[in-house]
């Protein structure tokens, strides 16, 4: 299901993304670059998130995730990617996770927030980064982990919906948002570990 819905988005996205891509490379704009301007303009919407601007927080950090799927497209619009830009690329959703989460705690520790929002986000920055480990390390040992009902792009929807009930007014909704998602990158982890050993090459029977 997770699959589905990360194919279908990408897919609605890249239809409005490509005009901008070839835009961009025209102006002699790299892929690289274009990935570094995203993490940033997401530490400027989770700067804003933390201060309790939850709406332009939401929006600023959705509008900056979708560079991940921009430099792919002027990537692959150029004829070629790099290793580097792949490393780089991972690095940066690395940091940008990691300050959308972290404003998240911060904001729920200053507001008092009564529904246990703080440790459900902690749950969630902590497993995300595992979820993400387990991928790339899996790949390091020829093991496939490419799995996961709460991948990347399902995350920051979860994150980003409870954002916005939060900034409706509703407080349970962002710590409810979280608590659903803590439980969800929980459950990924240990389904990429599983896919992954299931992944293994047999030993030869002597």
């Amino acid at each position: 299901m997770a699959k589905i819905v990360q194919v279908t988005a990408r897919a609605v996205v890249s239809y409005g993304v490509n005009p901008v891509a070839r835009f961009l490379l025209r102006l002699g704009v790299s892929p690289d670059a274009v990935t570094i301007a995203g993490t940033v303009g997401v530490l400027i919407g989770s700067y804003f998130g933390a201060q309790g601007q939850l709406f332009w927080g939401t929006v600023i950090v959705t509008a900056c995730a979708l560079t991940d799927v921009l430099d792919g497209t002027m990537a692959r619009l150029r004829g070629s990617s790099s290793r580097f830009g792949a490393l780089l690329d991972s690095s940066m959703d690395r940091i940008a996770d990691g300050a959308v989460f972290g404003a998240v705690v911060y904001y729920l520790a200053t507001e008092g927030n009564p529904y246990g929002g703080v440790p459900a986000a902690l749950i969630c920055l902590a497993a995300g980064q595992v979820v993400s480990y387990v991928k790339a390390r899996a790949q390091s040992l020829g093991l496939n982990a490419d799995v996961g009902i709460a991948e990347r792009l399902e995350r920051l929807i979860i994150v980003g919906v409870g954002g916005l009930l939060g900034a409706a007014g509703l407080d349970w909704g962002l710590p409810a948002a979280l608590w659903v998602l803590a439980v969800l990158s929980v459950f990924t982890v240990f389904q990429r570990l599983i896919h992954a050993r299931n992944t293994e090459p047999k030993a030869p029977v002597a």
